[in-house]
């Protein structure tokens, strides 16, 4: 903004300079004789363009200052923000110990007491050590061998600090690491109220500085956090105003205040404070009035060379260029922020599925060992009815562990090729019967025929996600716009959360007319687990689904949205030119095996264990490996001994996919079913080009594992 006033200031005073140049030229063809008015109405044209300047450099500045004002408030709140969330996390820390020592759960002295504390500061990340003092002052426990700060350097002071508030102490010493300490501290009263005082919390004065190294606008920018008395508690700022620690207090009563003050090195500094009333905590943030105003003086600089050498074009060339400098620097900052959105999710999806793969692991013993040992307990028992919620919980965990997995785009997932089209007016007819009065459904579907290659339970899911968030979007009603239609990209293109190739796709727009999205709440929109709504209204999955969803179709997804005017999310499709297909027919009736030998393969020996118990329960005999190259081996010893292989897909040396290519060289015809608790986007390809028969997700149920086997040995 600066610059771009800054060069509108020049074309202004060009274009007055251009124009009193002709002015003095019909000036002197007219009135060649009097010298002297020629001069006066030169001084008075100069006089006249010195005032437009001074006037223009003026409101220059004030827009400067006000500029860098509301940045450094909009940082001193956010700053605020974040340390008020972190001491009140610690505060809440504390009142829970307040709560155990109360309940008698939490022991007050000894080596109990030791490791209960020492527990409990490493779960606080803010906290390094804790102390339970008693009301007259003597140590109880701590949390390790270090000294305690002064007990009369609280404020407010101890004797009278309420239940719940917590006091604050000046900054000490740490004597092992010699850094600065801050401390926190809540009354307690332990079980019977034998035994009343206080507990302690020490953190690193620098945690109270929050992000300030990282979201400081600039080398100048200093920050220092006082308590309300005054007391300096921790900062960056080398000098302090010219005031006495009581002024300080005096200057500090105030909550929010942003001025220039002098400061006693004798610089200015634009000052923002910032008040934590919860802990009587005061934020000071500066920065340099002569580094603010830096710019100011470049465009001054800039405008009187003008007026000297009357340079014009010159200027004009140079603001254009800068002009288009700038808006090429916003396209490149935009695009960089979309790209590092993009890979921010594909990184999240990455940990997201290794979670998922693991704890997949854990269900499938669960559920596998549960099942066994619900047909071992005698019907109408309490270990009966126990296993029975056992495995409730479990299927519970396998349903959230797959909304996970939608997300990572992993797992196993049907995909054939079928209409888009009859999916979104299913969706549209679901609404219909179900939407508000005052939300009026608007749909243009112009894509007849057009096909995808994917899951049309994923596909269904994910905008019947993206119409009930619209539709929440707006509880006064509005209109709901839903279009497919098809386009073309002639070149990779990147959206606002991900990227899609050049190709031709069916682009489905869901549009709303609610509140909008704000630019705080895009950057985490696609999140697992982040929502906007309160914990009664979404688990803050159903957007994470959608991304993966569209991941798992290899397209894209595009939010365009400003806060107050409605928000639109548009996914591509790509459009696939196969044939249409129809998902088979599931087998319902699952026979016993017959005998027959079974190769099972997992890195993990509780699951290789739990598999063999489960099909010799089947009828089958299995043989287990937990290393894959052994089991290649015993297969390449004798084919023909195993009538199937069931793999794990995430294994050390060769995953499942690589074990089956390896497998086809000498046995082509024996059935292969992939087990795959994660497996990327492209599992379920990999599976066919490696020659796998069935693919099953874990965790695995027993009758699920009995369908496919008799599917396979049929």
């Amino acid at each position: 903004m600066l610059t771009e006033r800054r060069h509108n200031f020049a074309m202004h005073g060009l274009c007055f300079h251009s124009m009193h140049l002709n002015w003095l030229k019909s000036i002197a063809s007219t009135e060649t004789q009097s010298t002297r008015r020629l001069w006066l109405i030169v001084l008075a044209f100069c006089f006249l363009l010195t005032a437009v300047v001074s006037l223009d450099l003026w409101h220059l500045r004030r827009e400067a200052i006000s500029g860098q004002t509301r940045e450094l408030g909009l940082l001193s709140l956010a700053l605020s923000d974040e340390i008020d969330r972190g001491l009140q996390g610690v505060q809440e820390g504390l009142h829970a110990m307040a709560t155990e020592l109360g309940e008698g759960r939490l022991p007050l002295r000894g080596a109990d007491a030791e490791r209960a504390l020492r527990t409990r500061a490493e779960l606080m990340p803010l906290v390094k050590a804790l102390w339970l003092v008693d009301q007259n002052g003597r140590t109880l426990s701590g949390s390790d061998s270090s000294p305690m700060p002064d007990l009369t350097a609280f404020s407010p002071a101890l004797g009278q600090l309420g239940d719940q508030n917590a006091a604050v102490s000046r900054p000490f010493v740490d004597l092992r690491s010699h850094e600065s300490m801050v401390a926190l501290s809540i009354r307690f009263k332990s079980n019977g109220g034998s035994t009343d005082g206080w507990i302690l919390a020490a953190m690193p004065a620098s945690t109270l500085l929050g992000a300030f190294s990282a979201a400081t606008p600039a080398a100048d920018a200093r920050m220092a956090v006082y308590r309300s008395d005054g007391v300096l508690l921790a900062g960056s700022i080398v000098t302090t105003p010219r005031l006495d620690e009581a002024n300080v207090s005096q200057r500090l009563a105030r909550p929010r205040s942003i001025e220039v003050r002098q400061f006693r090195d004798g610089s200015e500094r634009l000052v923002s404070l910032h008040t934590l009333s919860r802990f009587e905590l005061k934020i000071m943030l500066t920065r340099n009035l002569k580094v603010v105003l830096l710019g100011w003086r470049e465009a001054a600089q800039i405008a009187a060379f003008g007026l000297v050498l009357v340079l014009g074009m010159l200027l004009i060339s140079v603001f254009f260029v800068q002009r288009a400098d700038q808006r090429r620097r916003q396209v490149q900052r935009t695009l960089q922020a979309q790209l590092a959105r993009t890979s921010k999710l594909e990184s999240m999806g990455t940990l997201a599925g290794g979670v998922a793969h693991d704890f997949n692991n854990v269900l499938a013993a669960i559920v596998g060992f549960g099942e066994m040992a619900r047909d071992a307990a005698p019907e109408e028992s309490n270990q009966a009815r126990h296993l029975d919620k056992v495995l409730q919980a479990a299927m519970r965990g396998k349903k959230l562990i797959e909304r996970v997995l939608s997300f990572s785009r992993g797992g196993a997932r049907s995909s054939i090729v079928f209409e888009l089209e009859p999916v979104v007016a299913e969706v549209m007819s679901l609404l219909t019967v179900s939407m508000s009065s005052e939300v009026v459904l608007e749909q243009e579907l112009n894509a007849t025929d057009g096909r995808v290659r994917g899951d049309p339970t994923q596909a269904f899911e994910a905008v019947m996600n993206l119409c009930t968030n619209a539709m929440q979007s707006m509880p006064d009603g509005g209109m709901l716009s839903v279009q497919l239609n098809r386009v073309s990209f002639p070149e990779a293109r990147v959206l606002s959360h991900s990227k899609v190739a050049k190709g031709d796709y069916l682009a489905l727009a869901v549009s709303d007319q609610g509140s909008g999205i704000t630019a705080q709440v895009m950057e985490h929109l696609f999140e697992p687990f982040f929502t906007t709504r309160s914990a009664k209204e979404g688990t803050g999955l159903g957007l994470a689904v959608v991304h993966g969803v569209m991941a798992e179709f290899s397209g894209a997804i595009d939010v365009q949205s400003e806060s107050g005017h409605g928000a639109c999310f548009t996914m591509y499709f790509p459009e696939c030119t196969d044939p249409a297909e129809s998902p088979g027919a599931a087998i319902q009736i699952a026979p016993r095996g017959a005998g027959q030998q079974l190769l099972v393969v997992d890195d993990e020996p509780a699951l290789v264990a739990m598999t063999e118990e489960m099909l010799k329960g089947l009828g089958y005999e299995p043989k287990g490996y937990t290393d894959p190259v052994a089991a290649l081996q015993a297969l390449h010893a004798d084919p023909r001994r195993f009538a199937a292989l069931i793999t794990d897909e995430v294994m050390p040396i060769l995953t499942g996919t690589q074990l089956t290519e390896d497998l086809r060289v000498f046995a082509p015809d024996i059935p292969v079913l992939l087990i795959s608790g994660y497996g990327g986007a492209l599992l379920a390809q990999r599976a066919i080009a490696a020659g796998v028969s069935r693919v099953l997700a874990k965790p695995l149920e027993r009758a699920d594992l009995a369908r496919a086997l008799a599917e396979l040995l049929r």
